[in-house]
């Protein structure tokens, strides 16, 4: 099954977003301009790889298998993942695959057509709604997406996201299937279209210069800008797999790429560095005031030599930098309803952002810490001492 070709609409040239004066002046931006955040957050999360298939042969993701070694993810595991999911208390469904895998490999578009989908995109807003069932807030990473995708899949997700990776050509993007920012750009920019909260980011070392780093995150702050849809910004350095060449960047580069994220984006913006791939503690004093998603119960499928840190450690990276560590849900709180959110200071989002299924899951959640079961809370808090 393929997709239909992609339109004009679809796409955002990255030099319409960004002028070359703001480029210059970010690039002068060092660690020493930036403050440091006065807390971190982070999601406990359940991961769950719905297919190791992607149309895309990046030269430094160790996710996809090729055509023929491919797995898709059975219902019956999807159900038995989230249940542990929520007895480990998460409250975040975490849904990953590679871009249309059904576009390139004929053995998962069989399997999807068994299970009685369409489409990939099917199968996942199935398995978005087996997790709203059991307690859970789905965030959904699918790859580049039309608005009409995103209308349809905010029915059943609390946030979802795509990483930008870079505004440059490079070529570990190279190839017959080739990812492109333009591409990448527009799937952002539908996200704001469809007022979808959104979660973004940057890979640092996959050939760009620092000058793509800054033309990149400029271009993330202009379309939240214009939408006002993008809770938090990733900076993640490149690790070495069995496929990547590319070296670990510096401690010093990521430190001056989180400094020039935190210069870049407005204040509402999260700026997230992951604790299992990054240099964290030597990247605190430089903006960043989140530490993503991460699991009790499941590995990093994308980057499985790199293990999550326990929630003891994430306190200790927290009182490494004398500040209070919070629980947050895939949603941030600048877009849930008034009554699940903190005065945190930051600037609520105007207008409704969150579909009538996952306004039923928030109560349900609500509703279970009422009567004492489950962790779930209804708004960010500091890590239970229990929690180890």
């Amino acid at each position: 099954m393929s997709r239909a070709p992609e339109t004009d609409d679809e796409r955002v040239d990255p030099d319409s977003l960004v002028g070359a004066d703001a480029v210059d002046a970010l690039l002068g931006v060092t660690p020493a301009d930036i403050d440091p955040a006065s807390e971190l957050s982070f999601a406990r999360n359940v991961f769950l790889p719905l297919t190791t298939a992607c149309r895309y042969t990046c030269t430094y993701c160790s996710f996809y298998d090729v055509p023929g070694e491919a797995t898709l993810m059975p219902p019956d595991a999807i159900r038995e993942q989230l249940r542990h999911g929520v007895a480990a208390g998460c409250t975040e469904a975490l849904f990953t695959f590679g871009d249309a895998p059904d576009e390139r490999y004929t053995a998962i578009h069989d399997r999807l057509d068994a299970l009685g989908c369409d489409s990939m995109l099917d199968y996942l807003y199935d398995a978005c709604e087996m997790a709203l069932d059991v307690g859970l807030l789905p965030h959904s990473n699918p790859g580049d997406l039309t608005e009409a995708e995103f209308d349809r899949l905010a029915e059943v997700n609390a946030s979802m996201g795509v990483m930008l990776e870079t505004t440059a050509d490079v070529a570990a993007h190279s190839g017959s299937r080739k990812k492109t920012p333009e591409r990448r750009l527009g799937t952002i920019r539908a996200a704001g279209e469809t007022s979808v909260p959104f979660t973004t980011g940057i890979l640092v070392g996959i050939g760009e210069t620092p000058r793509d780093r800054a033309e990149s995150l400029l271009a993330i702050a202009e379309l939240h800008e214009r939408y006002d849809h993008v809770q938090e910004v990733i900076i993640q350095n490149v690790v070495p797999n069995e496929r990547s060449d590319f070296d670990r960047p510096s401690v010093e580069t990521m430190r001056k790429t989180v400094a020039m994220a935190r210069a870049a984006l407005p204040t509402e913006v999260s700026v997230q560095v992951p604790p299992n791939l990054s240099p964290t503690r030597e990247l605190l004093d430089c903006g960043v005031d989140d530490l993503g998603g991460v699991s009790p119960v499941t590995e990093d499928f994308i980057n499985p030599d790199y293990a999550w840190p326990e929630l003891s450690e994430l306190r200790d990276i927290a009182a490494s930098a004398s500040v209070p560590l919070w629980e947050r849900l895939p949603t941030h709180e600048r877009y849930l309803p008034e009554r699940y959110r903190r005065d945190d200071g930051r600037q609520p989002a105007a207008g409704s952002w969150l579909r009538p299924p996952i306004h039923e899951a928030l109560d349900g959640m609500e509703r279970r810490q009422a009567a004492g079961e489950g962790r779930q809370e209804r708004r960010p808090r500091p890590p239970a001492a229990d929690d180890d």
